[in-house]
């Protein structure tokens, strides 16, 4: 198929691929306060990600963005989320969720912020509640860390397993659904 025939006869809404990665290593959990300069999330927690490159795959991004950021590397990542988010104004952003146990190594700083190990001793929940977290995190994390289910047959696990969300972006904030 030529590439002109990929692009539709009208404008139509379209969305930036992005990545979101959360290690973990034992009963830590690796998030990355957000550096002072960024334009977003200034100062706040969030996983490690970015945007895919072009030829880029999803797991690829997710691999390099790890190395850039924080210096990592993960043996083994597992889609956990599929999230889609309406902005104001087009393009949405379509984010391809990511976990996983980090590899050896500890991580290093980068311009997009510092690595911090989150003690998940208490659980999930109680170990994020006093952190500035990015505004989804407190929903988002506890369902992509929860263990995969194994009772699906097999081939549908995966997709059984992936879950699901819409984001949207009004002026009153943002709107989140878990399906």
């Amino acid at each position: 198929m030529r590439p002109e025939d990929q692009r539709p006869g009208a404008p139509r809404y379209t969305v930036e691929a992005r990545t979101l990665i959360f290690l973990t290593r034992g009963n830590r959990l690796l998030l990355l306060r957000g550096s002072p300069t960024k334009r977003l999330w200034a100062g706040k927690y969030n996983g490690i990600g970015g945007h895919l490159e072009p030829g880029e795959s999803p797991i690829q991004s997710a691999r390099r963005e790890l190395r850039e950021e924080v210096g990592l590397t993960a043996p083994e990542l597992a889609l956990r989320a599929l999230v889609h988010v309406t902005l104001p104004e087009p393009p949405g952003v379509l984010l391809f969720v990511f976990a996983g146990e980090a590899g050896p190594g500890e991580p290093v700083p980068s311009e997009e912020g510092t690595p911090v190990w989150i003690p998940l001793d208490a659980g999930v929940e109680q170990a994020i509640s006093a952190l500035p977290l990015v505004e989804d995190l407190p929903e988002l994390l506890p369902r992509v860390l929860e263990p995969v289910s194994r009772d699906s047959p097999p081939g549908e696990a995966a997709v059984n397993d992936l879950i699901y969300a819409t984001y949207v972006v009004t002026e009153k904030g943002l709107q989140m659904t878990f399906a």
